[in-house]
């Protein structure tokens, strides 16, 4: 849901958009990731990383570290550099600082979707590029669309919906 909020503020107040975006959403998301996916899910598929990498077009672990490790050290460097080589007006107070971090959030996840678009119209074809990217910009709508059942089944003691994750591969 913080996703779709962020999408709204997007028109509203770009900077705030990006704090939530980053700060609630994809936080939660890449934890989902690391905490509730299956602990055996690619022994149970046999998927290995050269396969899964095959299949997945988009951010893999080494990516992810790359673009996660830059969010981490912005506020950093903003912080130990106001106004960051003139980008921006200085920061003289704690909302301005933080206006500062979510302008440059923003600018990292639009540079990070068109590099990542640009680098697969390289790698595959100018169809995958735009696919891919049209996919991550949906996204938090899909998965409203997947996940709106699932704090109901965790408090059920349910996992995984359907108690198996064996898929056809």
């Amino acid at each position: 849901m913080a996703f779709v909020l962020s999408y709204v503020l997007l028109f509203i107040d770009p900077p705030i958009a990006a704090l939530v975006a980053w700060m609630l959403s994809m936080t939660s998301r890449q934890a989902g990731h690391f905490f509730f996916e299956p602990l055996g899910y690619d022994h149970v598929n046999q998927a290995t990383n050269d396969f899964k990498e095959e299949i997945k077009v988009g951010y893999n672990l080494r990516r992810k570290v790359v673009l996660l490790s830059a969010w981490a050290l912005l506020p950093l460097l903003i912080f130990m550099n106001p106004g960051f080589l003139g980008l921006w007006s200085e920061h003289e107070t704690f909302a301005e600082f933080l206006r500062a971090v979510g302008y440059a959030w923003l600018y990292l996840g639009v540079a990070a979707l068109l590099f990542r678009t640009f680098h697969l119209f390289i790698l595959h074809d100018v169809q995958t590029g735009l696919v891919w990217m049209t996919k991550i910009i949906t996204d938090p709508f899909h998965d409203i669309y997947l996940y709106h059942k699932a704090p109901l089944q965790l408090l059920r003691g349910q996992r995984f919906a359907d108690q198996g994750f064996r898929s056809n591969r």
